[in-house]
């Protein structure tokens, strides 16, 4: 058995919720983490588990224009021309053996707003023939370059040591 973490960040929130993640899954499993551009495309046959994250921009998976956007306002990481929407998009289709799961990262203030990354990453992931083994989860920052809201690393870890066990069990 064995995991990858994917994931897009701008200010680094969402690298630290996938680190946190990967910490709680490496309990059952060996896992690699990866940063969007980095992440090889052929990995949904090669792994078990595909975790999948990235910031919610406008309501779903960012775009250049709001990747941009995020970085005029002061991000640092990721690149403007691929985020995790472009990483799924180029994921070849067909019938996968690893479970997907995605998270995103969003405003606390917009807790209950319809729109999530996640969910879109989701759907996304399901079009390409990847089966998606738990509902999408969300974690806070307290403003668009964070910090996060406390207590959701341990959070992150918690849901990566379950997600490890769902993975696990027959």
């Amino acid at each position: 058995m064995r995991a990858l973490v994917v994931y897009e960040s701008m200010f680094g929130n969402t690298a630290a919720v996938a680190r946190a993640i990967a910490e709680g899954i490496q309990e059952a499993m060996p896992v690699d983490v990866r940063e969007v551009a980095d992440a090889p495309l052929d990995v949904v046959d090669q792994v078990d588990l595909l975790v999948a994250g990235g910031p919610t921009h406008a309501l779903s998976m960012s775009r250049p224009r709001t990747r941009a956007e995020a970085f005029a306002q002061g991000g640092t990481s990721g690149k403007v021309d691929v985020g995790l929407r472009e990483w799924i998009r180029r994921v070849p289709a067909g019938d996968h053996a690893a479970s997907l799961v995605t998270f995103d990262t969003k405003m606390s203030r917009a807790r209950r707003w319809p729109g999530s990354a996640a969910k879109s990453a989701a759907k996304a992931g399901r079009r390409h023939g990847v089966s998606v083994a738990d509902a999408p989860k969300s974690f806070y920052v307290t403003d668009t370059a964070g910090p996060l809201v406390d207590g959701e690393i341990e959070r992150a870890t918690a849901w990566g040591r379950a997600l490890g066990a769902l993975v696990r069990t027959p």
